[in-house]
């Protein structure tokens, strides 16, 4: 545990300490989020963050495959390399969009290409954990892999709307997926707790750490496409790995549900993403728009009309986020009547905050000083 600490701590501080320098890029290749009609910010903001993620990102890396601890991680397969590459790439398809502002159309080749080449080195979705059913064509599994790898990143630029929202909800949801993934190498594997799936999403969690105290509202740099694309990427790779390494005989007698986990548990973490990638799309089509046409009726966007504050708003967010994302987790230890009590609870309790005491007795627009719509896309 203590190496997988030192590795977010790592991703963390290196974050931390390049957001200025990725600020200062921004500002000086025009890379700035304007004002439009639908956003909540005011004046434009720096958006070339995903550079410091991507930094974080390769130091935590670096450092975990000098370890000895980690070591296996990254001599047993290429697909350590691979989620570094895959992230890399789309942080970089996210630099040019953040700049040039590309169409939908090359955004989306990009994202593919990115997905099928982590996929080509050995990311791929084989087997899926329910019944043990295997995807037996290989074309089948490459389409499978990039198809959840794109939906994943466009489902986090969907959400990432709000001064620190994609970041914290990554970090809440990954800090469940980490716990998860941790103790099932522990059950899985008691001789040896390296994995991939718990290296990636702990230096995950440590990078959206590291930019929080950057983008928190009020912020002063945003993450872009090249920040949102990068975490959905690592993410979805994380799950990738951890699905189909499952072998239902071996968990403890009478849990059988933690087979499900590798499914459930990304969806938990994403649910927000996801849910708010669907309305959009539904509401879009169903209004005769193209699913990429901007509109202010995203799920952030819903709670500042409720006359929830900028930053109550994004708390609300991260509260949803860990009901479901730690209440999917403790499947792993608890039974499924006692996470079904916890998540109930939960989601009581959220949704007294969302609509009861906290919120101001009349509803009113977002304050003018509320900062930002983070991405450009959704």
């Amino acid at each position: 545990m203590r190496v997988y600490l030192l590795v977010a701590l790592v991703a963390a501080c290196v974050t931390l300490l390049t957001t200025p320098l990725a600020r200062w890029v921004a500002m000086r290749t025009g890379a700035m989020t304007a004002v439009r009609a639908r956003d909540v910010h005011q004046i434009p903001t720096p958006r070339l963050g995903g550079i410091a993620m991507l930094l974080g990102l390769w130091a935590a890396f670096v450092l975990a495959s000098r370890m000895p601890f980690l070591e296996r991680v990254f001599t047993a397969s290429n697909e350590a390399w691979a989620i570094l590459l895959g992230a890399t790439i789309v942080c970089l398809l996210g630099v040019a969009d953040d700049i040039w502002d590309l169409d939908w159309m090359t955004k989306l080749a990009g994202q593919v290409l990115a997905a099928g080449v982590m996929a080509w080195q050995g990311v791929q979705l084989i087997t899926v954990p329910i019944a043990g059913v295997t995807i037996g064509s290989s074309r089948l599994s490459l389409f499978a892999t990039v198809l959840v790898v794109v939906v994943a990143m466009n489902a986090v630029n969907f959400v990432d709307g709000l001064d620190g929202l994609a970041a914290g909800l990554i970090a809440i949801g990954g800090t469940a997926f980490f716990g998860y993934t941790y103790l099932l190498t522990q059950d899985t594997n008691p001789t040896d707790y390296s994995d991939l799936a718990s290296l990636a999403t702990v230096a995950l969690v440590g990078v959206c750490l590291g930019f929080l105290p950057h983008n928190f509202h009020p912020s002063r740099i945003f993450m872009g496409d090249s920040g949102s694309m990068l975490i959905g990427l690592v993410i979805a790779a994380a799950a990738i790995v951890v699905t189909g390494r499952i072998d239902p005989a071996r968990l403890s007698e009478g849990q059988a549900v933690p087979a499900f986990l590798p499914i459930l548990l990304p969806l938990a973490v994403l649910v927000l993403p996801l849910l708010d990638m669907m309305l959009a799309v539904v509401r879009r089509v169903s209004q005769g728009k193209s699913p990429f046409h901007p509109d202010r009726m995203h799920l952030h966007h819903r709670l500042l009309a409720l006359g929830h504050t900028h930053r109550r708003a994004v708390v609300l967010m991260y509260l949803w986020t860990a009901v479901f994302a730690f209440g999917a987790a403790s499947l792993i230890t608890f039974t499924v009547a006692q996470a079904a009590v916890g998540l109930g609870v939960g989601a009581l309790v959220a949704l007294a905050l969302t609509l009861g005491p906290l919120r101001p007795q009349r509803s009113r627009p977002a304050p003018p000083d509320t900062v930002p719509e983070e991405n450009h896309v959704a």
